[in-house]
């Protein structure tokens, strides 16, 4: 007896609620149906269905068994559907949530490389800064980057950036270059819109990680608008690497405190945590990856 072809077979059997209504389906005689439940029913030990010439129904043995099998045989047929989907091109949509600075920059070009490489793949891109939460929003991807995964989050490191503190040439020449993080109380400080008119900035200091508290005036949702704000003289950010890169080639700002590391940054792929992960979404993770190794 084949295991698992006569589990398919027990689920016929429960859900047509006949053994002739699945031989006539199978095209076999009505006693195959039979002795391959019976030859089941041997094997483990218990009765699954009982019969009658009426009607047949579970057992309480065969009612649980049955959606252990469901689970097991979908199980199966996934893993079969994603080797034979390996050897094909990816297909279907994905909806991929990005972060509104980093995704426009960084991801949305190469995401327009791969929809032309994966023309069977459809994408449904959202950019925002906002937590999404996956399962409720139908959200396949969402790209995040933090510090510190969550508990119970499923996710996969696809990069890295780094924080750095900056200022423009002219702000430092009106109020001077700080040469401690300690020392960032006394200038005017451009922050993130969570954290508050008195926020704290974390640096490595001879190796330990400690927060120095800081004053902003002037805030924002969105790293560019600080970035601006620190280019215009308004004050020192602390942003991204992402965000501060096209502001230093261009002499606009510069790196401060840096010999007071800021710690690095994670860039993940997160994942819905009730979800079989399909091929194409697989695929994507793999291309963005290898985009942001480079």
């Amino acid at each position: 007896m084949d295991r698992l072809d006569a589990m398919h077979l027990f689920v016929r059997v429960a859900e047509l609620g006949s053994f002739a209504a699945v031989a006539l389906q199978l095209g076999v005689a009505r006693s195959v149906v039979t002795r391959q439940i019976a030859g089941l029913e041997a094997h483990l030990g218990v009765k699954l269905m009982v019969r009658s010439t009426r009607r047949l129904s579970l057992t309480s043995a065969g009612t649980s068994y049955l959606e252990k099998c469901r689970v097991i045989l979908n199980l199966v047929e996934s893993a079969e559907g994603d080797v034979a989907e390996e050897r094909l091109a990816p297909r279907g949509n994905i909806r991929i949530s990005l972060p509104l600075s980093f995704g426009l920059k960084r991801l949305a070009p190469m995401l327009l490389d791969f929809s032309q490489r994966y023309p069977e793949v459809g994408l449904d891109m959202d950019y925002t800064d906002r937590r999404v939460k996956l399962i409720e929003e139908g959200i396949d991807l969402s790209i995040r980057i933090t510090r510190k995964l969550e508990g119970g989050d499923v996710a996969r490191r696809i990069g890295s950036g780094q924080m750095q503190a900056v200022a423009s040439p002219d702000y430092l020449a009106r109020h001077g270059q700080p040469q401690h993080p300690s020392e960032l109380i006394h200038h005017e400080c451009l922050g993130y819109t969570s954290g508050g008119a008195l926020q704290n900035w974390q640096f490595l200091v001879a190796g330990q990680l400690e927060s120095f508290p800081v004053r902003s005036r002037i805030h924002a949702n969105n790293g560019d608008v600080l970035m601006e704000a620190a280019a215009q003289g308004l004050g020192i950010t602390l942003q991204p690497d992402f965000i501060t890169e096209s502001f230093l080639a261009s002499g606009r700002v510069e790196v401060i405190l840096g010999d007071f590391p800021v710690p690095g940054l994670g860039i993940y792929a997160m994942l819905p945590s009730n979800r079989h992960v399909p091929h194409r979404v697989r695929v994507l993770m793999d291309f963005l990856g290898a985009g942001l190794a480079v």
